[in-house]
């Protein structure tokens, strides 16, 4: 049995209930997963999901001094 390391998102707000800082991020069998802890709001993104929402235009360009 392995456990599962989740982790917090540091200024995230649930969708659902409005909750700050209450949404723990973690993979579960190589979904990734957002669950609320004050809530039952769950969503679930597989990898193949990601490339189609991170095909945006670009916002920016970060030019370090």
């Amino acid at each position: 049995m392995t456990k599962i390391k989740k982790r917090f998102v540091a200024g995230a707000k649930c969708p659902k209930c409005g909750a700050k800082d209450s949404i723990l991020l973690f993979k579960e069998n190589g979904i990734e997963t957002v669950e609320c802890t004050d809530c039952d709001y769950r969503a679930l993104q597989t990898d193949i999901e990601v490339p189609k929402k991170a095909g945006g235009s670009m916002i920016g360009v970060f030019k370090p001094d």
